[in-house]
């Protein structure tokens, strides 16, 4: 049975409850939840999933709050993480990949030219992940700054603080443009795929999957998670092998 909480509601689990507490960012809910829910009724196991952004996750986790499992959407975080003494019991691995895409709220191919990208903002504003903290917003600006797209957009820019959000500014209509992980946007009904972002414009994505309990359950579901049928939620929500 999954529990998605919030990350700053407390992850205690039921006396003598065998729970895994599992931190994970935003653009990996839905294919997590399945994965850990047949996980959980294969063994008999409680899971707790708790999402977020990446960043926000590894701050919780440096000020205390207790995790088993740990599955960000970049390295640097979980590096982060482990000069901070969070080493875990095993060394992070490269779970999972992504790509990354422009969307808007309606449908139309969109050029990667300033111009173009200019014209289709309008008097709007471009969503992402936060530039310099945001695992998909610091991929995004690299991808837009080697496009040479960013000086362009870098003052007309919604930033938040997951992918998820920024995508529903999008949904929304509130924004005409938004940078997210192409999972994201095939996920929401309520956007359209405008331009995919080259892969060789950008660092290569990489969500790290780490174990920082040595609990017996905790163990067993980072084994699984890394099994055929532990990544095939993942797989058919169109991420990637690393």
């Amino acid at each position: 049975m999954i529990r998605a909480l919030v990350l700053f509601v407390c992850l205690a689990a039921p006396a003598g409850a065998e729970t895994v507490r599992v931190f994970a960012a935003a653009s990996l809910k839905g294919p997590l939840d399945r994965a850990v829910e047949a996980w959980a009724e294969a063994t008999g196991h409680e899971a707790q999933v708790a999402y977020g952004g990446s960043a926000t996750i590894a701050r919780q986790i440096d000020q205390g709050a207790p995790a088993d499992l740990v599955l960000l959407a970049s390295p640097l975080w979980a590096d982060w993480l482990a000069e901070r003494g969070f080493a875990g019991a095993e060394a992070p691995v490269a779970y999972l990949s992504n790509r990354l895409v422009l969307i808007a709220p309606e449908p139309g191919a969109l050029d990667l030219t300033a111009e173009a990208v200019e014209a289709r903002l309008g008097d709007g504003r471009l969503a992402m992940g936060m530039s310099k903290v945001v695992p998909a917003g610091i991929y995004g600006r690299a991808s837009l700054e080697a496009l040479g797209l960013w000086d362009g957009v870098a003052e007309r820019l919604a930033e938040m603080d997951n992918v998820r959000a920024a995508l529903a500014l999008v949904a929304l209509g509130e924004a005409p443009l938004g940078l997210v992980y192409r999972t994201d946007a095939e996920a929401d009904g309520d956007v359209f795929v405008v331009a995919d972002l080259p892969e060789e414009s950008h660092p290569a994505i990489l969500y790290p999957l780490a174990l920082l309990s040595e609990a017996k359950p905790a163990r067993a579901l980072y084994d699984y998670l890394q099994r055929p049928e532990g990544r095939a939620a993942f797989l058919a929500a169109g991420f990637l092998e690393p």
